[in-house]
């Protein structure tokens, strides 16, 4: 058989705006170049496409009576689009349009002018959607509204439609996205029409009862106008169905709570006490978990809020409810030989009751076939309605090495204690899990996020860790581009190295759209957004990720320091305490509520938690340094100084961060030093300095020329 001589199609994912102009087949000549005029410019206008066009993030297609627009940055882009737009044809009720939205596959191609030009599934499914609306809609299909929902800020636009019939019979799954000020909240006709069709003919009725059946009516149209009118003032709408607005039918059915959706995966126990196999009994958790968060349709807290609950001893209804859960994974694991034998049960935390349970005697080797069978039970007993991707991602094998595999979960389990020399051991397994076997995404992503992390823990060098996490990152995604956590990685990498924050924020939405389970992803979103002092939005993704994991340090942590850096110290403190009551020698935790304690003044209080820090840590230079600088701002220049020459004397030995550095000179009221030593963080490209906009420490020197320059290298301002 001969090859294939047409080329490849290079596809990518291209998040569509398709804009129709209603009515223009009636309008005069003149009319209908008036009114497309008039949405070109107001098109135009819009600071997505002004953004989008200045970084070469879009395409702007003509239609006819219309244009489509391919953002290629963000998957909110066309949303914001629509919505300025629409606000901005307020002015012009002259010219209607409807708008459709998707994102889907798109690829670049060449027209009959050899002009560029874009083809592909994702700009006529958006046409689609769009074909669906009235005047004045703004109609998302299931994909991106799924895509919106994770988003706090989108949930109350997001109104599910249901279903609609397209052309050639396809049936699209869409809702509409208004505001109180734009956007149409009315159903559209052709949807009413479906739903109307359905509908039985009633028989005709004698004459005399229709004088009845209108007072019915004229009763029903007045408490309907009531209604309307109650809901048009409210200033936050609820989603609707197709069902309750168009016309009256069964009931639908009620959505699950948040609650109702989580579950958490628990630490396996041995099932004999004195041959306990830590790596194996977490690893068995870990590996359940990535599964389990496969499907959309539920919420799995990650590993690092669970590893706490592995004990023996531990009564798994209590662990639930601490974790906020609806239901627990928990069971037995014992490795004898090359033998393995798994108990599961799967728990209701409510009342205790089994939802299933299962025992599993196998070779070692088919412990994969076992987390198999696990993943899918659990499946069953949730009545989780996987998608055809989902199941195949719920039994796809990240390796088929048992070695690698067995590698990887030790670093997993070194991981997880994140104390710098546990990273360090961590870093060893994943690359002889790597060596092992070189396909394995999960080692990667694993590798990634433990060099990550040892650049705000280890005092490292940014240029030692942070580009192999880099490249290990990639290397995952390559391999798996499924995988959410390498993404994470690359959002914490743009922002704290490269300073790239377009592709920061794009790394950080894009992990949460591949797992929205991950707490972790939106605090990694939040620490983005407070680098280029998006509060207000920063705060509220902190929350979210809080809210998915309410037990995890991490999270609890990167709230607390998202808060601080807001300016918002009461809550800041709060939400630290909070964490480490959690943990109490979590040192970053101690070590954000001393500066936090800084900014209220509370200097002896502050000395206290930067001293524990210290002491927790192991000696990192942070809290040496912070410790140094608040003698300085308290008036105390002996110790300052003594304290400046011990991180002088280091930093002639070791990496130490300038940044740090540059604080106590601050404190001092030295600052032509304190400029000497962020110039020398700007070159080493000290991870801290990414904070640089936001952080309280510099008020004093903000108006500087010098400063300024600073935040202009870095694209800050």
């Amino acid at each position: 058989m001969a090859a294939d001589p047409r080329p490849n199609l290079a596809l990518e994912i291209g998040h569509v705006l398709f804009i129709d102009i209603v009515g223009y087949s009636k309008l005069l000549i003149n009319e209908q170049s008036e009114v497309l005029q008039k949405l070109n410019e107001v098109v135009r206008g819009t600071g997505q496409v002004r953004a989008a066009e200045a970084s070469g993030q879009l395409i702007r297609l003509p239609s006819g009576d219309g244009a489509a627009l391919v953002f290629r940055n963000s998957p909110e882009a066309p949303a914001h689009c629509a919505i300025e737009i629409s606000r901005a044809l307020q002015a012009h009720p002259e010219v209607p349009v409807r708008m459709g939205i998707h994102s889907g596959p798109v690829n670049e191609i060449a027209d009959m002018n050899e002009r560029a030009n874009i083809a592909g599934a994702g700009i006529n499914i958006a046409q689609r959607v769009m074909d669906c609306g009235d005047a004045g809609h703004i109609l998302v299909s299931k994909r991106v509204a799924d895509d919106l929902a994770q988003y706090r800020h989108w949930q109350p636009l997001l109104h599910d439609l249901g279903e609609c019939e397209v052309k050639h019979g396809v049936i699209i799954s869409i809702a509409n996205l208004y505001t109180e000020e734009v956007g149409n909240p009315a159903v559209p006709t052709r949807l009413q029409r479906s739903v109307a069709e359905k509908v039985p003919t009633a028989p005709a009725r004698p004459r005399r009862t229709m004088a009845l059946i209108g007072g019915v009516a004229l009763v029903a149209f007045a408490l309907a106008v009531a209604v309307w009118f109650s809901w048009k003032q409210s200033t936050k709408r609820e989603p609707a169905t197709v069902a309750q607005e168009a016309v009256l039918t069964t009931a639908p059915q009620p959505q699950a709570s948040v609650a109702e959706k989580r579950i958490a995966v628990l630490p396996f126990k041995p099932l004999v006490a004195e041959d306990r196999d830590q790596v194996l009994e977490i690893g068995m958790a870990d590996t359940l978990i990535t599964k389990l968060s496969n499907s959309r349709e539920i919420i799995v807290t990650s590993l690092t809020s669970v590893r706490k609950y592995g004990g023996i001893e531990q009564d798994p209804l209590a662990a639930g409810r601490a974790l906020g859960v609806a239901s627990i994974l928990e069971g037995n694991v014992q490795k004898a030989g090359d033998h393995i034998r798994v108990t599961a049960r799967l728990i209701k935390v409510a009342d205790g009751a089994a939802l299933w349970a299962g025992t599993f005697d196998e070779k070692f080797t088919d412990v994969f076939t076992v987390q198999e069978a696990i993943s899918r039970k659990v499946a069953d007993a949730l009545a989780l309605s996987l998608s055809g991707e989902e199941k195949q991602r719920l039994a796809k094998r990240d390796t088929g090495n048992v070695a690698a595999y067995q590698l990887y979960l030790t670093g997993r389990y070194y991981w997880t204690k994140l104390t710098p020399p546990d990273l360090a051991k961590s870093i060893g397994f994943f690359q002889q899990a790597i060596e092992t076997d070189p396909g394995y995404a999960l080692a990667y992503a694993g590798l990634a996020d433990a060099y990550r992390a040892q650049a705000p823990t280890s005092d490292m060098a940014p240029k030692d860790v942070l580009p192999p996490a880099k490249a290990a990152a990639l290397q995952a995604i390559g391999l798996d581009e499924s995988l959410a956590d390498p993404h994470t990685s690359l959002a914490f990498i743009h922002a704290w190295f490269d300073w790239d924050w377009t592709g920061a924020e794009r790394e950080a939405q894009r992990a949460i759209v591949l797992n929205p389970s991950s707490g972790f992803a939106h605090a990694a979103y939040a620490n983005v957004l407070v680098d280029l002092e998006r509060l207000d939005e920063a705060v509220a993704e902190a929350k979210r990720g809080r809210e998915i994991e309410p037990v995890s340090l991490l999270v609890n942590l990167l709230e607390g320091s998202t808060l601080y850096y807001a300016r918002r110290n009461e809550e800041a403190e709060a939400r630290l305490r909070k964490t480490i009551e959690l943990e109490p020698r979590f040192w970053v935790a101690h070590l954000f509520l001393g500066k936090v304690l800084v900014e209220k003044k509370k200097y002896a209080e502050a000395l206290t938690e930067f001293t524990l820090a210290r002491d927790f840590s192991g000696g990192n230079s942070e809290p040496i340094a912070m410790i140094g600088y608040i003698a300085a701002v308290s008036g105390q220049t002996a110790p300052a100084r003594a304290t400046l020459e011990e991180m002088l004397a280091r930093a002639g030995q070791r990496y130490t961060p300038a940044y740090s550095i540059a604080g106590i000179h601050l404190g001092l009221g030295d600052r032509e030093q304190c400029f000497v030593w962020l110039e020398k963080a700007w070159e080493s490209r000290d991870m801290r300095l990414s904070f640089l906009k936001v952080d309280p420490k510099w008020d004093a020197i903000r108006s500087d020329p010098r400063f300024v320059s600073l935040l202009k290298r870095m694209g800050l301002d």
